[in-house]
């Protein structure tokens, strides 16, 4: 996000709008260049059989959307990419017709005739550069010999060819492989074989939990509550901020303080190790996770003249603390819970819950992530989901659980659950939570591995008997968005005389109190 603002002789950076994916983040226009700047005034964000085929479907496709150089001439066809996944390109093209179907259930734009394409001119001109690398060998032994003057000015002549040949070609290879990156970052991860095919609406109730409250008075929604009890002012910091801002004021602020000590607690009795995160974050990284910080309808706040970019969620600085790096197997599963502030530009939410804190550009909340073993994640990503219907249960919602269908899942998701909460005030369910399992998605492109502990029966001669590393399975889910929290807790806990009361889990963490009640005029 870019804000640019100049107050006695200061100059702020300007925010520059960025985009998170969608499963139609995809189509080549990801990779124009795209940019929207904001100008504030500021003062000085299963089965055991699939099991066991899990690793293997999914492998190829750790990979994420590129990073683009900005100076990028706009006729130039292939830009270099600073980084490069590690995708398995003969798998893609060995199983073509998986890899076919689940581009099209997911919605998405990959051109992976392209792909192939490339990758088979790629092998060609490998195979060449590789013979007249051969050949120039040759020539250079025979040189080593003595010749007569016409002979040795004969195999100079020979030489220099074949060296100017093979610039040639390695510039050619270092085109196709970075043009080769470019089309495959665009394809999504493989789905689990349960997810429903189709759009949002396919998606499939997984489990409906408790019963919406009965009022036997008019209710209001939270919007209303917050202004009733000076909870809220969404007023004033439209005038500082802007639209989808607000001040969280007297109770609010104990309510949201609870609500993240009450979450980290619980979730550390599960063997969670706590983190703050940094809040900027390099635009690499925020690629790397599966988000794309530059398009038309971004989620992510870009600093301009910066390669630095506001998170959108703890997800992303979390999955970047152990880039590039091989851990131990004894050392899984590393398990965290997050706290940060999160910022989003919510670009074409227009119209769509819009009212109150459903929908904001900045909030606090509370983030798992797990980095396990792959013929482990299925399990944790039910460990996850489990960890979030217990605090929901906790707190007394009605909400239901979704298993996400194939169109409604991001690029590094192989699957996804969400979690919807009764909202009374707004007379319908809202999603509050997810839990997805990103495979080695994320892994191979933030070049995340760790070393089984096995014992190899023949190792290779000098290479001792350690076992080759592997990409790590990782997994997020949202154990306590505030503002939405808040949200439910305001419609649900509301009182007919105006005061709303405090779920006991809360209490504790709220000084003892147990009711926020009207003030008095």
């Amino acid at each position: 996000m870019g804000l640019q603002c100049c107050l006695g002789g200061t100059t702020f950076h300007t925010l520059k709008l960025a985009a998170i994916p969608s499963p139609s983040f995809y189509s080549s226009s990801i990779f124009r260049s795209f940019s929207k700047t904001l100008t504030l005034d500021l003062l000085p964000r299963h089965h055991s059989s699939q099991k066991r085929a899990l690793p293997l479907i999914i492998r190829a496709f750790s990979a994420q959307a590129v990073q683009v150089s900005p100076s990028v001439v706009p006729d130039e066809k292939v830009m270099k990419p600073q980084w490069k996944a590690s995708i398995d390109f003969k798998w893609i093209r060995d199983n073509k017709d998986a890899v076919a179907a689940n581009i099209k259930n997911r919605n998405s734009n990959a051109n992976l005739e392209l792909v192939i394409e490339l990758y088979e001119r790629l092998l060609n001109v490998q195979k060449e550069v590789e013979r007249l690398r051969t050949e120039r060998n040759v020539v250079a032994n025979k040189m080593k010999g003595k010749l007569e003057p016409s002979e040795r000015q004969k195999l100079i002549d020979e030489g220099k060819n074949l060296k100017e040949g093979l610039v040639t070609l390695e510039e050619d290879l270092l085109k196709l492989r970075d043009e080769l990156q470019q089309e495959v970052q665009r394809i999504p991860n493989m789905t689990h074989p349960d997810v429903p095919v189709g759009g949002e609406d396919c998606s499939a109730l997984r489990k409906m939990v408790g019963r919406p409250r009965e009022f036997g008075f008019p209710i209001k929604d939270h919007f209303q509550i917050g202004k009733d009890l000076d909870l809220i002012d969404f007023d004033a910091a439209a005038e500082v901020s802007g639209s989808k801002f607000y001040y969280l004021k007297s109770e609010a602020v104990l309510l949201e303080m609870a609500l993240v000590n009450w979450t980290i607690s619980e979730v550390m009795k599960r063997g969670f190790t706590p983190l703050t995160t940094p809040e900027l974050v390099r635009s690499s990284v925020v690629e790397k996770c599966g988000f794309q910080p530059r398009g038309e309808n971004t989620q992510v706040y870009s600093i301009e003249d910066s390669d630095q970019c506001l998170i959108g969620t703890a997800e992303i600085p979390v999955g970047g603390i152990h880039m590039d790096s091989i851990l131990t197997d004894s050392s899984l599963p590393l398990k965290y819970v997050a706290f940060s502030h999160c910022f989003r530009t919510e670009a074409g939410a227009a119209g769509i819950a819009t009212r109150g804190l459903y929908r904001v550009h900045q909030f606090s909340k509370v983030e798992m992530f797990i980095l396990c073993r792959p013929e482990e994640s299925e399990s944790y990503l039910e460990e996850l989901i489990g960890i979030e219907e217990d605090l929901f249960s906790s707190l007394g919602f009605h909400f239901k659980i979704l298993d996400m269908a194939s169109g409604d899942l991001g690029a590094p998701a192989y699957r996804k659950f969400d979690v919807e909460a009764w909202m009374p005030g707004l007379g319908r369910f809202g999603e509050i939570s997810s839990a997805s399992n990103c495979t080695d998605y994320q892994s191979r492109r933030l070049g995340i591995r760790y070393r089984p502990e096995v014992q190899l029966i023949n190792p290779k001669k000098g290479k001792g008997n350690l076992a080759p590393p592997e990409f790590v399975h990782t997994l997020n889910a949202t154990a306590c968005a505030v503002p939405r929290m808040i949200v439910c807790l305001l419609e649900n806990y509301q009182q007919e005389d105006g005061s709303i009361v405090i779920p006991e889990p809360l209490k504790p963490f709220m000084g003892g109190l147990g009711v926020i009640a009207p003030k008095s005029r």
